[in-house]
């Protein structure tokens, strides 16, 4: 089939060289005329695992394109993607304007019956706006006698994992199709069938329902993992209070099937582009009802503040002047297995060391240039800060002389380090570990201090306990 996606950000692209992969006829388009050279050239502009060897596989098989010429790549699908970024405004709403973008250019160009998808998270009502532009355009661009063409507005949200994106678009563990009871409706759910019937052949993961409560699926989908996630880590908090391990409690739980263990860790809250975002429009669209999300609004609190949790944990360890510390730093993205630092914890993490007094030493695998611009902008208005930041590309490097080391991002290669290297390296043998990655009893033989979220026998907890004794002797 004959596909056109537009945009070619993270979720663009990820569905333009899939779909290529299938064996569809794909152009995908972007205005950044630098990136779609770099395209062309097999040069995927993000890092995601297998990505760039499918664009490249797929440019030589001539079944992937990349443009900047809108005429050419409106008019050469029969599906449309749009798949174009929806940041967040001042207000915490959707920022739908490329989407708008998007469908008046489509209305412009249009030349025959096409099937308009939403890929981008969008709010519930989108797709009607979608649908209003386009034909407002339609009727603005052609003369009277000119024919006017159908179409069809269909809501297909992703649910991409970065870090395995391309496995999750390979292998959906669903396909939602919100598609509406309308004039060419049929036609439409028939095209989209039959493009993701390869995913079909041995079960079924089509759902089809309106399109509004496709819209919706995705928010609901991404607001209940973010609520998981601050669950436990307000869990976890409380299990350092009370001398109890969150790790046992995790399994407990996870061991009932109606809970189950996926986004039950505890750590350092999360990032990326999709939670921070989808949370804050699910209240923004809330609030223009007249309603106010309490959960929601509680899940991002809870989010901010464990943020700095190990911020906290250092300054509690070291003291509030951090002047003449060094520490070193794993981990800079939101997640392992990609280069994305939006909302990533380590900024905030770098941010409250830095204004603590602090010297950083950071590694991460993949994402040490983003890191540098996404730490520069956050850093805008005391550019002077970002002088006591080394970023090298050693993950042993960075531990020389330092005073502590602190884990960010559960990459692999930290999950079984080398510990005599460590201690060698440190000025001090302290690990403060934002992912519980180890087990406190396996790290106290290896005489480290150990500090971990909600962990039972960390080092913070031996300080809660002298504390609890001194409050009682001194009672």
């Amino acid at each position: 089939m004959k596909v056109t996606v537009l945009g070619t950000g993270y979720v663009g692209l990820v569905t333009g060289a899939c779909l290529a992969e299938l064996g569809n006829d794909v152009i995908c388009f972007d205005i950044d005329e630098e990136k779609i050279k770099l395209l062309n050239e097999g040069i995927c502009p993000i890092y995601e695992v297998g990505l760039e060897s499918i664009i490249k596989k797929n440019l030589q098989a001539n079944r992937l394109h990349f443009s900047t010429q809108i005429e050419k790549s409106i008019q050469h699908g029969k599906i449309i993607f749009i798949a174009v970024g929806t940041p967040t405004t001042a207000t915490g709403a959707a920022d739908l304007s490329q989407v708008q973008a998007s469908a008046a250019n489509i209305g412009h160009w249009i030349n025959e019956y096409k099937v308009i998808v939403n890929k981008s998270t969008v709010p519930v009502g989108t797709a009607d706006m979608v649908q209003d532009i386009i034909q407002t355009q339609m009727n603005k661009s052609a003369p009277q006698e000119s024919p006017k063409f159908d179409f069809t507005v269909v809501s297909n949200p992703e649910f991409l994992k970065e870090g395995c994106a391309v496995d999750d678009f390979m292998r959906p563990d669903r396909i939602i199709l919100g598609i509406d009871r309308g004039k060419h409706d049929l036609e439409a759910k028939e095209l989209m069938h039959r493009l993701y019937a390869p995913f079909n052949r041995h079960h079924e993961r089509t759902l089809v329902m309106n399109v509004r409560s496709a819209e919706f699926t995705k928010y609901a989908s991404n607001a209940m993992l973010a609520t998981r996630i601050s669950f436990m880590n307000e869990l976890a908090n409380l299990a350092e209070k009370i001398h109890v391990d969150i790790e046992s409690v995790r399994k407990g739980m996870g061991a009932d099937p109606r809970i189950g263990y996926s986004f039950l860790y505890a750590g350092v809250g999360y990032g990326g582009s999709c939670f921070p975002k989808d949370i804050k429009a699910l209240q923004s669209t809330a609030a223009s009802h007249g309603l106010t999300l309490e959960i929601l609004k509680s899940v991002e609190l809870v989010n901010d503040h464990q943020k700095q949790i190990m911020v906290q944990k250092i300054t509690k360890r070291f003291g509030a002047d951090l002047s003449g510390k060094t520490f070193a730093l794993w981990g800079l993205a939101f997640k392992p297995g990609t280069d994305d630092m939006r909302e990533a914890p380590s900024l905030k993490m770098i941010q409250g060391l830095l204004q603590g007094g602090a010297s950083l030493r950071v590694y991460d695998p993949v994402s040490l240039s983003a890191a540098k611009t996404a730490l520069s902008h956050e850093l805008v208005d005391h550019p002077e800060l970002l002088n006591r930041v080394e970023f090298i590309g050693h993950q042993y490097e960075v531990l020389k002389d330092a005073d502590a080391l602190l884990i960010v991002t559960e990459w692999k290669e930290f999950k079984s380090p080398d510990f005599e290297q460590i201690r060698k390296e440190l000025k001090s043998a302290v690990i403060f570990d934002g992912r519980n990655l180890f087990e406190p009893e396996t790290i106290a033989e290896r005489c480290f201090e150990y500090y971990g979220v909600g962990r039972l026998n960390s080092s913070a907890q031996l300080f809660e306990q002298k504390d609890d004794t001194k409050a009682t002797q001194a009672a």
